[in-house]
């Protein structure tokens, strides 16, 4: 049983060493003020604390009635007993019908370690319910600041949960602004100073923040840390105020009653558990304002990347042509027009001037290729793949009328993502196909799809042709890669960098397995539909 302050109204000594005797039974060891006179018991009163009053029918200078009424008027959750010589019974129903909690006799004292117990167990529950309905208001309050993204919404959810915690009759939130503390917002019964501005040294808050502790107020009007005349024109009888971080404050949340209260220890520790939250929230949104300020940064830096990028693939595709058309067209001017018609060696270097030329401008044509994949706007639809891979596979057959491949493809694949740049990928994966099984008379190439498990969709590319060494797979994707030479199979090395960068843009994966001489499987993940 948690320690009782009791108030006891009696002026005969013996019988309130008798009445102390009885209570002492129980398991704690009540604090006692006494008050033998009115002036004694209105004294004590004011300085109030009390968990109990006990009082005789009457002491010097005041009726035990009158004084139920004083105490009922200046603190009505305070159990008053009449512990009295009277044992009428018609007195005790008046005294209990005038507000009384209990009427004890006298004569009956053993009767009173058990009713204060039930008023102790009475006042326990009270405090486990009103705790716990103060704790699921927290939780809600943490919960909201742990999402809060700006000062604004701080201020919102802690100026409504600081007053619904406490059930106090205002509530305020302070941050600190240099030496003022700057109150932000409120919530209470009348204004209060929203918007204002104040020394550090001049209101309670400040002082909250400067020692980083609490300031507990029973009587705002006794306690010099106040500026009296500041709360005159307000409601402010009590309060309590906490500070929001104990190291370095940045500011401070408050509680205010409109009559004397002296905030509880439970009171004082949701508020606190409230600020340290407030706390918590604020680094949250400094780290999350942090992060959208680098985001800022990067994105306007990939804005002037992308707009040098665009200026090196105009640069690319009009000045690099220019002059690459010139040699073209000279080098066809010399083999077609030169009499007489030029002859060995010579013949043999315009062969290979012309034969660099068409590589030259096939690299361009993959490098702008290449670039437009990465910047290309993404249109996200169901796409046949099947059907767009057969059609690949025709315009193959048709540059190659005299090769014999068998080719099967599921016509009846269909995924999601961009037609576009799905096209280009599997172009470049059945056209590398193609190019490398053109030194076998058994050709097979296969084009299958199944679902993956994880919602999306796998297709396969699968040829039997001269593959690879895996050793040097970590750079099958990288642009201008080539795992074979130029004089075996002609190309730039660049599609299969397209090919995982068009994968990566629809947020997929790609798999390469392979044996040199035996062929290579292409593995590609695409998520489903989002």
């Amino acid at each position: 049983m948690k320690s009782l302050q009791i108030l006891h109204l009696e002026d005969d000594a013996f019988d309130a060493d008798l009445v102390h005797r009885e209570v002492a039974r129980l398991d704690v060891s009540p604090v006692w003020v006494n008050a033998a006179s009115a002036d004694e018991f209105f004294s004590a009163i004011d300085a109030g604390g009390f968990d109990a009053i006990l009082s005789d029918n009457r002491v010097d200078g005041i009726e035990g009635i009158q004084a139920l009424k004083v105490a009922k008027e200046r603190y009505p959750d305070v159990p008053f007993i009449f512990v009295s010589g009277n044992a009428d019974p018609r007195w005790a129903e008046h005294c209990i019908e005038a507000g009384a909690t209990d009427y004890v006799a006298k004569e009956q004292l053993w009767r009173l370690p058990s009713a204060l117990k039930r008023l102790n167990d009475a006042r326990e529950s009270r405090r486990l319910t009103t705790l716990t309905r103060a704790r699921a208001v927290l939780v809600d309050a943490v919960r909201d600041l742990s999402l809060a993204r700006s000062v604004g919404a701080i201020a919102h959810i802690v100026r409504q949960a600081a007053r619904q915690l406490n059930q106090a009759d205002g509530a305020t939130f302070i941050l600190r602004d240099g030496d003022l503390c700057h109150y932000v917002d409120e919530d209470a019964i009348s204004p209060l100073w929203k918007g204002g501005r104040f020394p550090m040294s001049a209101c309670i808050s400040g002082w909250a923040m400067l020692h980083g502790q609490p300031a507990v107020i029973r009587d705002i009007y006794e306690d010099a840390r106040i500026p009296h005349d500041v709360y005159r024109p307000t409601f402010v009888k009590s309060l309590v105020m906490v500070p929001i971080r104990a190291e370095a404050p940045i500011g401070a949340i408050g509680n205010y009653w409109a009559r004397e209260h002296e905030a509880t220890a439970d009171e004082v520790l949701l508020i606190q558990a409230l600020a340290d939250s407030t706390s918590l929230a604020f680094e949250n949104v400094a780290l999350i304002e942090g992060l959208e300020r680098r985001v800022q940064q990067r994105t306007l830096e990939l804005e002037a990347a992308n707009k040098e990028l665009e200026a090196f693939s105009y640069s690319v595709s009009h000045d690099l042509r220019a002059p690459l058309r010139a040699v073209q067209g000279y080098s066809d001017l010399l083999a077609t027009e030169v009499n007489p018609p030029l002859e060995g060696q010579q013949l043999l270097f315009l062969e290979n001037i012309r034969t660099s030329a068409r590589r030259m401008n096939t690299l361009i044509d993959d490098m702008l290729t290449l670039s437009k994949v990465t910047r290309q706007e993404m249109c996200p639809l169901p796409v046949k793949l099947g059907l767009i891979a057969r059609d690949v596979v025709n315009r193959l057959k048709a540059t190659s009328p005299d090769r014999q491949v068998t080719v099967d493809v599921d016509d009846g694949l269909v995924v999601h993502g961009d037609a576009g740049l799905l096209r280009l990928a599997v172009e470049n994966l059945l056209s590398n196909a193609w190019k490398f099984t053109g030194k076998r008379d058994d050709a097979h190439i296969a084009f299958r799809g199944e679902p993956d498990p994880a919602g999306g969709t796998v297709f396969t590319v699968q040829d039997n042709g001269a593959g690879f060494d895996m050793a040097y797979a970590g750079q099958l994707f990288e642009p201008f890669r080539r795992m074979h030479r130029e004089s075996e199979f002609p190309g730039t090395g660049v599609g299969l960098a397209i090919v995982r960068r068009v994968v990566e843009r629809h947020g997929g994966g790609i798999e390469a397995d392979a044996a040199k001489g035996q062929g290579a499987r292409f593995r590609i993940t695409l998520p489903g539909a989002s």
